[in-house]
């Protein structure tokens, strides 16, 4: 049924069709998907944040049914759950975008009376905060893109009189002629012969918003969205080859100083920066060469989770040549979950799509699954790096052969065992023989941690204390100490007994600063022919994760 004013359930509502019309248009969205990178993945990534957004505003409403309220939630409840959710699952640099858009909507329908319906004004000036909110938060706005749609849209409605639909109808006429005009601002999309993806997904949103006002589904642009030049069946060239090798995702928790400071830092490392949020929580994404450092510097504004790394491959716009077909997948990939940014930064530096495990929040099938589509390959290794991610590993790989992509699940139990597996990956040979030859040095790498026990417990190594420091050899605690360094010694000793030629020690921030270094001294003194490497893990849980090959 239309809604004729814009309160709590219109935003219900509205979600949900732009949920629906993004599925329905997300292949095509993809199709057409050559900037800022040609990786295919615009329409899933506006997808994937409407869904989010989507599922916050149905737990609000779920919250109060269950409370047994008469009334539902507020239209300032039903837009800020809108907002954050869309905040807290943006993909992409579309996504990214999209979820500032729906933000700024938000700060100013919050601001309504409680119980008073939003009419045509404050739309209006909803779309008007939106745009300029979205443009803000890029770095270096571009002409041509979505951002122009958004401005377009609001620019229309501002012109508009009447109400809520008479608003919504001219915001989406707005945003189509401006997305046709795209190609004739962008190079890129001119060569390609597409108007821009990202674009095309926000008149995809407005045309959803005209239909919870109004009843009715607008019309499509005249013509195709999906070409607007060029021959039927021909390729879809990308943009000039060049640029950041990866892109870096993250939430983050941090004061507005703190961000400030990390927008000035990312900007001097890469492109396609956009920073997203308030309120001590922020959305990050960015293009970059080097991957750690966008973390790291992360890490010094506050406190990054949900990492997600990915390499683009060769088939992107940045590092194929200018020849390729925009969507072209790389033969092989690999995609490694890591306990910590350091760790992150070094698979995504090896070329591995990176995924990261929080203590407490494991990746979910559904985000393992995400990441191996992002890798866009035609075949993947995955290393889940956690024995009890198999089940979940699993599922994701099913999800993707489903979808037509060789996967081999390499059952790895601890991140080195994934290090050392990534080191001897060579995507140029036989698919079988790499992975044989990866599985292989994962099972011929012993495994261990040292962790500070978090309450008294029972262990095959005796009853522990909260604070006991803990060292466990293949999942089960072999030491309980009271020193971090003795009892990490004592556990390297245990794994050195049965030989080695390669120990990797990869250390937590929180711990000691001389534990490498007298580990490394003690493999030096007394165990000949045995190298030593160590690397920075950042905040992995285990203060000390330990690898012997």
């Amino acid at each position: 049924m239309p809604q004729e004013f814009f309160d709590a359930v219109a935003v219900r509502t509205w979600c949900g069709l732009a949920l629906g019309a993004l599925g329905r248009a997300r292949e095509e969205i993809d199709a057409i998907n050559v900037y800022p990178v040609a990786d295919g993945d615009t329409g899933t990534n506006l997808y994937l944040t409407v869904e989010s957004a989507a599922a916050a505003v149905e737990a609000v409403f779920s919250a109060h049914e269950a409370g047994g309220a008469g009334a539902g939630p507020s239209l300032a409840e039903a837009v800020r759950a809108m907002a954050h959710g869309a905040l807290i699952g943006a993909r992409g640099n579309s996504g990214t975008i999209l979820a500032q858009l729906l933000r700024g909507m938000a700060q100013v329908l919050a601001e309504q009376g409680e119980g008073v319906p939003v009419e045509g004004l404050g739309l209006r000036r909803a779309l008007r905060r939106a745009a300029d909110s979205a443009r803000q938060a890029v770095a270096h706005p571009v002409e041509g893109t979505v951002l122009t749609v958004a401005a377009a849209a609001a620019d229309a409605a501002h012109r508009a009189e009447g109400g809520c639909a008479a608003v919504a109808r001219a915001a989406h006429e707005g945003a189509r002629t401006a997305l046709a005009a795209t190609p004739g601002q962008l190079p890129a999309l001119k060569r390609a012969g597409v108007v821009d993806a990202g674009g095309h997904g926000l008149v995809t949103v407005l045309a959803a918003l005209v239909e919870t006002l109004t009843g009715e589904v607008p019309s499509a642009a005249p013509g195709s969205y999906t070409r607007v030049g060029g021959t039927a069946g021909e390729e879809v060239c990308p943009p000039d080859a060049g640029g950041p090798a990866f892109e870096v995702i993250y939430l983050l928790e941090a004061d507005d100083t703190a961000v400030a400071r990390l927008r000035q830092r990312l900007d001097a490392l890469g492109d396609s920066l956009v920073v997203v949020g308030g309120d001590g929580l922020w959305n990050v994404h960015v293009h970059v060469d080097d991957a750690g450092a966008a973390v790291e510097a992360g890490v010094e504004a506050g406190r990054p989770y949900r990492i997600r790394i990915t390499h683009f491959g060769q088939g992107d716009a940045h590092t194929g040549g200018a020849g390729r077909p925009a969507r072209e997948r790389v033969q092989r990939a690999v995609v490694a979950v890591v306990p910590g940014e350091g760790l992150a930064g070094l698979c995504a530096q090896a070329g591995a799509t990176a995924v990261l495990a929080r203590p407490g929040e494991p990746p979910a099938s559904a985000e393992l699954a995400e990441a191996v589509r992002r890798a866009h390959a035609h075949e993947v290794v995955l290393l889940p790096n956690d024995a009890e991610l198999r089940h979940t590993a699993a599922a994701a790989a099913d999800q993707a052969r489903a979808a037509g992509v060789r996967v081999a699940l390499i059952p790895t139990r601890s991140a080195v065992q994934g290090l050392a597996a990534l080191a001897v990956h060579e995507p140029g040979r036989r698919f079988d023989e790499d992975v044989v030859a990866m599985t292989s040095a994962a099972g011929a790498t012993r495994y261990a941690e040292v962790a500070v026990a978090e309450r008294q417990s029972w262990t095959t190594a005796g009853i522990c204390q909260a604070g006991d420091v803990l060292g466990l050899v293949d999942g089960d605690v072999a030491v309980i100490g009271s020193d971090v360094t003795a009892t990490a010694t004592t556990v390297l000793d245990r794994m050195l007994a049965a030989g080695g030629e390669l120990v990797t020690l990869v250390l937590g921030d929180d711990a000691p600063e001389d534990v490498a270094e007298h580990l490394a001294a003690r493999v030096r003194e007394a165990y000949l022919a045995v190298d030593t490497v160590v690397y920075r893990g950042g905040r992995q849980g285990a203060l000390l994760l330990i690898g012997v090959e």
